[in-house]
């Protein structure tokens, strides 16, 4: 039996084509389309991830899509929570654990202050003058 070399989530991606390209040269932006991949798997992962997108505040795929969609429009999105969704499972697969969501507020816990600079400047778009005060400790 022929040993075949493991590989790794992006070359996974890849295969399934869910990875766009980057290609870029001299400041020129050329296409970096997503390949065709199986067509069945990139059914079956667009359903998942609209699925995914149209969850409330309480999944990390969902969250993901919502930051995305915004900046980099719907489609561009999906194909995100799609690349996202596969490595998960290349991780689930390869490392023999089950899946662990990072919850809706992943993204606020990792920058906190830039959270609130955020809210803050919605806050004196709407009108209000804001202060912060830090929280005091529990004890």
């Amino acid at each position: 039996a022929r040993h075949e070399p493991p590989i790794g989530a992006s070359h996974f991606t890849s295969w399934a084509g869910v990875c766009p390209g980057n290609n870029e040269s001299g400041g020129r932006r050329r296409s970096g389309k997503t390949r065709h991949g199986n067509r069945w798997l990139n059914g079956a992962l667009g359903n998942a991830a609209m699925a995914a997108a149209r969850t409330k505040d309480t999944t990390y795929l969902g969250a993901l899509y919502r930051r995305l969609a915004g900046r980099r429009g719907k489609k561009r999105a999906l194909v995100a929570v799609d690349h996202s969704i596969l490595v998960s499972v290349w991780h689930m697969l390869t490392q023999d654990v089950d899946y662990t969501d990072l919850g809706g507020s992943y993204f606020l816990q990792l920058a906190p202050d830039r959270a609130a600079r955020q809210a803050v400047r919605r806050l004196h778009q709407l009108g209000f003058e804001v202060t912060l005060n830090p929280a005091k400790a529990a004890s």
